[in-house]
């Protein structure tokens, strides 16, 4: 159990540093009318979209085998959570679900796209958004 915690907690700064790499990537090449590069554009949204999922699917089998997850909300209900309890229970998972939608939807929408403009500012939206909600929800007090 302390391993996937620490698994989690650490690989946040990997995928937090990559999710903000692409985001500042995106909206420059988007600002700056560049050209959508495969080897250096395309490949780093990439990167950022699968460590994104690969740290949720590490957060889900937390939410449901730790302490502080399914398990609080079972034991105390809803209703019983404390605030920090809730934003571990509740508030984190949720929050972040969406967020990784968020970048999903912004990955799938630039394939689509034939301009290079858009295709940064597709990513450049839904990457900037999905990262805004994921640093809202960081239970920072027990993170640093």
């Amino acid at each position: 159990m302390e391993i996937l915690k620490s698994l989690h907690s650490y690989f946040a700064y990997i995928v937090l540093f990559i999710l903000l790499a692409a985001t500042l990537n995106a909206i420059t090449g988007w600002l700056g009318k560049k050209e959508f590069r495969f080897e250096k554009d395309l490949r780093l949204s990439l990167f950022a979209l699968i460590l994104s999922h690969i740290q949720l699917l590490i957060g889900l089998i937390l939410f449901f085998v730790s302490a502080n997850g399914l398990k609080a909300i079972q034991t105390l209900g809803m209703g019983g959570l404390n605030s920090a309890s809730r934003l571990l229970a509740i508030e984190h998972p949720f929050i972040n679900i969406i967020a990784l939608a968020l970048i999903t939807i912004g990955w799938s929408r630039h394939k689509k796209k034939l301009d290079d403009t858009a295709k940064f500012k597709s990513i450049g939206i839904f990457y900037g958004l999905g990262l805004l909600l994921i640093l809202s929800r960081i239970p920072w007090g027990q993170w640093l």
